[in-house]
């Protein structure tokens, strides 16, 4: 290839054996460490690393692992690619590699050892077939050497001589393996330059034919890992009394929710605001005998996203992969007018567990699977059937940039790593999904909102169609769909989708609610418009999802009594008191109590309630709050108040014209 090669032999061994790697004196992957570590050092103009894993969680992981602590990008272009098509693609595009290694029922050496790729590809997939293998050898089943490719610019390998050893005779797969004793290097005729690689081209001038030889030193890499931590704990030790806290504590599954209220103290700034606030979150946790491991999910709301980049590295001090060794909690991140409302900088809401059975997909590498995750933040996380996936941008996965084409383009692409993310989990979005929370930058056209949610639901529908063209005819649920209209989102994009999935065992069907008998206490004369207000999905008779919107048609209707006979829908917000927003408030916590109360759930199995409300109400949040503790407080039903978040918007709704007075989010479980 022209370019310098590294190389150092293994000292270490197998040493660490969990999926998800932590950096472990004496293990072989210290030695990875050390190697990149001189190969930095020697070429510090290096900025990734590539690896070859399609399927193996337990290699990425750990490419993954030494990439972080050295400053590195993992780059695994093949990860989740299908084998059939990757292995296609290799033989098209020249790839002469052999087979060194068989170990796979078979696979016999006598006949398969030293075959070249193209040659054993349609026997490989007739293997598949009777036994289910990786037709890439993903599974061990086969090694490769490669001899020439593409990126081979100024020879081939030619073997000449090579022996057979053979490591089992077992009958039904034994293993052997193809042992070079003699080659060399045939010259190309002419060497090709890489289109587009400057960078390579400038190394294959300079360095062609250097190796270096990395010498065996005590594996000290584990240090790294160690420091990041000790700064956290310096972070994490003072008390601050001015964030605001809310919290349910008996539940297996509750929230807490914390803020600064702009009045306790003069703001200085939001990596001050956002260290306060992990503080107190911490502190709070800790109070409960639970630490980060516990949480599913972080709601990461800013005043600003200019300051991402400062909120990113504040975070990164508190919630560390060291920290949460089954995996770090899923996340979303919003810029929120929190000023508008009396707040500080910084607002955070995180869902928390005290049953850590959860299973984590943390992907960090860049690849054409989805967008990674470069940072202490996971894709999805599965607690107890519900999939709580990472808010989602319009990123396309090979190069993390935004697509093109406005809003809509940004939508498609957003569900497309959605759907990517929910096939680790064996479901799809189109049928498993509860909940979409889609949020919209103000910087989109008013005239293009529109198309959003027909995108939605066009997507949705061509993925089950296409589904059911292939034979499969999964249970789908009716999901909901909550807009909600913000100043900005992270690397400025237009969208942001937030699936919640509901994702079923094999043997599971979904089946509608089976109420118990509750009676609820509804202090409004029922009417037939009141149903309007409401949609809900209900599955299983464990899962309640429910989005209830107040329009401004609403509002005039529940205060007719205080307003004029002619009032206008549109001139409700700016004259609305405070009596006549605690009766909306009031109206919509006896709305949810009745569906509820129907489908036999109780408020003790709320695990999030989220009131979103516009700024332009001109309610401080504190006040708002207030409001809603004693419309709960007057509900003779609810024995214990559920914990809620009050979060402030440009607008919000279940259509895309997020102009709704109040919007409510709530989702229950039963355990």
């Amino acid at each position: 290839m022209g370019i310098p090669l590294f190389r150092r032999r293994i000292q270490g061994s197998t040493r660490h054996q969990k999926l998800s790697y932590r950096a472990t004196p004496g293990d072989e992957v210290e030695d990875m460490y050390e190697l990149l570590k001189e190969v930095k050092k020697k070429m510090p103009s290096i900025e990734a690393v590539s690896s070859g894993a399609i399927a193996s969680d337990y290699q990425r992981l750990r490419v993954e692992s030494v990439c972080s602590r050295l400053g590195l990008v993992s780059l695994a272009y093949l990860w989740k690619q299908d084998q059939s098509l990757l292995l296609q693609e290799m033989i098209d595009n020249g790839i002469v590699a052999i087979t060194v290694k068989v170990a796979a029922m078979g696979l016999n050496p006598t006949k398969h050892l030293g075959k070249d790729i193209s040659f054993l590809y349609s026997y490989l997939h007739k293997l598949k077939e009777l036994y289910g293998i990786n037709v890439c050898g993903e599974g061990g089943e086969y090694e490769t050497l490669t001899l020439d490719c593409p990126l081979f610019v100024n020879a081939r390998i030619m073997l000449e001589e090579f022996e057979v050893i053979l490591h089992s005779s077992d009958s039904i797969a034994p293993v052997g393996i193809l042992h070079p004793l003699a080659f060399h290097l045939e010259t190309k005729a002419e060497s090709a330059s890489l289109s587009g690689c400057d960078k390579m081209n400038d190394l294959h001038l300079e360095n062609t034919g250097l190796v270096y030889e990395v010498q065996a030193e005590s594996l000290e890499g584990c240090e790294d890992a160690k420091e990041s931590v000790a700064d956290a704990t310096v972070l994490t030790k003072a008390a601050d009394n001015g964030p605001q806290i809310s919290t349910k504590k008996e539940d297996l599954t509750f929230s807490i929710s914390c803020w600064l209220g702009a009045s306790e103290r003069a703001s200085l700034g939001l990596q001050d605001d956002l260290k306060s606030v992990l503080r107190k979150i911490e502190e709070e946790l800790s109070e409960h005998g639970l630490d980060w491991r516990n949480v599913l999910y972080v709601h990461l709301y800013i005043s600003d996203m200019n300051e991402f980049a400062v909120a990113n590295d504040t975070y990164v001090k508190f919630i560390t992969q060291e920290k949460c060794p089954s995996g770090v909690p899923s996340r979303s991140t919003i810029e929120l007018p929190l000023p508008h409302v009396g707040l500080g900088k910084a607002y955070i809401e995180v869902l928390v567990t005290k049953n850590q059975e959860k299973r984590v997909l943390h992907v960090q590498s860049i690849s054409c699977w989805a967008p990674s995750c470069i940072g202490p933040y996971s894709q999805a996380t599965l607690h107890k059937n519900v999939l709580y996936m990472a808010g989602q941008l319009g990123l396309y996965p090979p190069t993390m940039t935004l697509s093109k084409g406005g809003a809509v383009a940004e939508l498609e692409q957003a569900l497309e790593n959605s759907e990517a993310v929910a096939k680790c989990f064996n479901c799809s979005i189109s049928t498993s999904s509860v909940l979409f929370v889609v949020y919209c930058s103000e910087s989109i056209p008013s005239s293009e909102r529109g198309k959003i949610q027909d995108k939605l639901e066009a997507f949705l529908e061509k993925i089950r169609s296409s589904s059911m063209k292939e034979g499969n005819s999964p249970n789908m649920l009716n999901p909901l769909s909550l807009y909600v209209l913000v100043p900005d989102l992270p690397k400025r994009a237009l969208v942001e989708v937030k699936p919640l999935l509901y994702v079923m065992d094999d043997a599971e069907t979904v089946a509608e609610g089976k109420p118990l008998t509750r009676t609820g206490n509804w202090s409004f004369q029922h009417e037939s418009w009141h149903d309007s207000c409401i949609n809900r999905c209900i599955v299983n008779g464990t899962i309640c999802a429910v989005v209830l919107s107040v329009t401004n048609e609403t509002a005039v209707r529940l205060c007719s009594e205080f307003l004029g006979a002619n009032q206008k829908s549109e001139d409700i917000q700016n004259l609305l008191s405070e009596r006549q927003m605690e009766r909306i408030l009031r109206f919509c916590i006896c709305l949810l109590d009745k569906i509820l109360s129907e489908n036999g759930f109780f408020w003790e199995e709320i695990v999030s309630l989220r009131v979103y409300y516009p700024v332009s109400l001109h309610i401080p949040l504190d006040s708002l709050s207030l409001m809603l503790k004693n419309a709960f407080e007057e509900h003779e039903e609810i024995c214990q108040q559920p914990i809620f978040n009050v979060v402030p918007v440009l607008g919000g709704g279940w259509s895309t014209s997020m102009d709704d007075l109040i919007t409510c989010e709530l989702f229950a479980q039963r355990t």
